[in-house]
């Protein structure tokens, strides 16, 4: 199969590329701001991208990848980011920061390889969500901006799949709860969560390849704790 994986630099994006990997059947484009970990994985079936969601194109992106693969089956959405900050105190340029990574990013990339994503028999999109944006969850105080962002991932997630369904396209989230990265660590000082960053990697990754005939448009909450 042919994957991308945004966010794939470190934490649970790199992880998720380093199983991919594995299977000598697939090929992987990653792309990150930063590559360092990437490039220090060897692997002759991935491709790496240094970029900048933010601040690249539609263009580029479309560009870029059509390098390597003239189709794709898999696209992970890992790329996020996260502020820690009471409601008062998180200023618009910080909102508009965390939606552009958090939501826009996924917006961009989709619309850039949506070409490549027709020409598979078995595209899956999937965005790694939390369950700060799932409805009705418990919500903590100083996430609201990533949390939102989440939110909104989720209902584009619903709006993708019933626009691309007859195009074979299936589109979901996973909502994660509690993981022990870099970002959770940020949101929650302290605590211990009791899944590791490679263990969910095993999960997106099965989920993406295996579960794509059963679930189309949703939210799937995957959380063992709350947090």
């Amino acid at each position: 199969m042919n994957i991308a994986v945004t966010g794939a630099g470190k934490g649970l994006g790199l992880e998720v590329v380093k199983r991919y990997v594995q299977g000598p059947e697939h090929i992987v484009w990653a792309c990150s701001r930063n590559v360092d970990q990437l490039m220090a994985i060897g692997a002759d079936n991935l491709f790496t991208e240094a970029l900048d969601l933010e601040n690249c194109s539609i263009e580029m992106i479309e560009e870029l990848f059509g390098r390597h693969m003239n189709h794709l089956d898999i696209l992970i959405h890992n790329a996020g980011t996260l502020v820690n900050l009471p409601f008062e105190q998180t200023e618009l340029d910080v909102w508009r920061r965390v939606f552009e990574v958090n939501l826009f990013s996924a917006i961009k990339v989709s619309k850039a390889l949506l070409p490549f994503l027709k020409k598979s028999h078995q595209a899956h999109i999937v965005h790694i969500g939390s369950m700060g944006g799932f409805q009705g969850s418990s919500k903590f105080p100083g996430l609201s901006a990533y949390s939102a962002s989440k939110a909104a991932l989720a209902n584009l997630t619903e709006c993708m799949a019933e626009e691309l369904k007859n195009d074979g396209i299936h589109v979901n989230c996973l909502a994660l709860g509690a993981v022990n990265t870099e970002m959770l660590r940020q949101a929650f000082p302290g605590y211990q969560a009791p899944v590791e960053s490679a263990q969910i990697a095993d999960f997106i990754c099965r989920f993406s390849i295996e579960q794509r005939p059963f679930f189309n448009g949703k939210i799937l909450p995957v959380a063992a704790s709350t947090p």
